[in-house]
């Protein structure tokens, strides 16, 4: 099961930077997410989704907090549900994506709307000088905080983009 310092972690949202100022990741990202390893169960992943109201959770190495891949709403239907795999005994490294984008608490919003633009993703981990999960920054999060209409109507463009399937 996830460890008590993986799932007791409250997720906060930063504070948006002032208006007209140049935001950061770190100013609207939500700080300390939910974390599982790639032991846990995709149930207690379900769980954690449900409880916490998001569709995505980070899976970190067991010691530390390095980001080792992510785990979706959509990964749980495509790799197990679809095949019929049970989530009480399917572990997290059965359904997960490795492929990790992710974008440090100091970078430039710009950057994340570049990433995501590029990789059609939604959302994206964030980590710090050490490269361990500080935060997540979703396509919602941007949307919410920030001014530059034209850029983000720009990335939801590329985002939705009809693309060949990605690796995971």
């Amino acid at each position: 099961m996830a460890t008590e310092n993986r799932t007791e972690s409250k997720s906060t949202r930063s504070k948006p930077a002032a208006r007209g100022n140049s935001s950061t990741v770190k100013d609207v990202m939500t700080a300390n997410p939910k974390t599982v390893t790639e032991k846990d169960t995709v149930q207690e992943v379900a769980r954690l989704m449900r409880d916490h109201d998001t569709g995505v959770i980070p899976v970190v190495a067991e010691k530390g907090r390095k980001v080792v891949g992510v785990i979706t709403d959509r990964d749980i239907v495509t790799r197990l549900v679809a095949d019929g795999k049970d989530a009480k005994t399917s572990k997290v490294s059965e359904a997960m994506t490795r492929k990790v984008h992710s974008v440090r608490e100091s970078d430039p919003l710009n950057k994340v709307f570049q990433l995501m633009s590029d990789q059609q993703i939604r959302r994206v981990t964030v980590i710090n000088e050490s490269s361990e999960l500080v935060g997540i920054i979703s396509l919602a999060d941007v949307a919410n905080e920030t001014e530059k209409d034209g850029q983000l109507a720009k990335t939801v463009e590329n985002i939705s983009e009809p693309g060949s399937q990605k690796k995971r």
